[in-house]
């Protein structure tokens, strides 16, 4: 069960021509050349950005040791790093339901008590490896994101895949076009994560291959 909130303040978003997507309510950015964009046509290549390898060991050394009970988990794409990490699960008693409240409670006291903190360590980490940083927690089997990313995606598609789209919408399982396309790609996803994973990781070897090749 995943649960969205925005949370305006939460972080600093980037400006329109500094890196990732830029629009109304994000906020200070960190300078131009990072992330998609920069002034290139047709956006970054995966190999021009900052690496991120390193990522999880910066997030142990530079983490508070007692926000999470365990590492938290780091979800890293050409546009954004969400940070996801675990709370302690509230002791109370009472049925599921009281059970909810209290890690709903728990995760918005983090939020709130979190913010200045979170609002750093996005600086220092958009800084670090040139993309938006978003934060979400996990309490028992809720995951709960702040405000993240929302890239747009310009696409066409021909009358057979929009079709595919409006059943989705007049079925009642997406509420537009944008919402099916979404539901879809996550559909992929989760049948396909295997497969995915290896294509991402021979990617991986294909970007550092080419940073190790002549510079023309």
């Amino acid at each position: 069960m995943c649960a969205m909130f925005a949370d305006v303040h939460g972080q600093r978003r980037p400006r329109r021509g500094s890196f990732g997507p830029g629009g109304p309510g994000f906020g200070r950015g960190m300078g131009r050349g990072f992330g998609r964009g920069g002034g290139r046509s047709g956006g970054w290549q995966q190999a021009d950005l900052p690496a991120t390898e390193d990522l999880t060991a910066w997030l142990a050394g530079r983490l508070p040791a007692d926000w999470f009970v365990e590492a938290p988990q780091a979800r890293v794409d050409r546009d954004e790093i969400l940070i996801v990490g675990t709370l302690a699960d509230p002791q109370v008693d009472g049925d599921e339901a009281a059970k909810a409240a209290a890690r709903a409670g728990r995760a918005s006291r983090f939020r709130e008590e979190s913010r200045e903190q979170r609002m750093a360590i996005a600086e220092e980490a958009q800084a670090r490896y040139g993309r938006t940083v978003s934060w979400g927690v996990r309490s028992g089997q809720d995951e709960i994101l702040f405000t993240h990313l929302a890239a747009p995606v310009m696409t066409r598609l021909r009358q057979p895949e929009r079709q595919v789209l409006d059943t989705l919408v007049d079925a009642g399982v997406a509420r537009s076009r944008a919402d099916a396309l979404a539901w879809c790609v996550r559909l992929v996803g989760e049948h396909a994560e295997q497969w995915l994973a290896g294509l991402r990781s021979a990617m991986t070897e294909v970007d550092k291959l080419r940073k190790e090749g002549p510079a023309l």
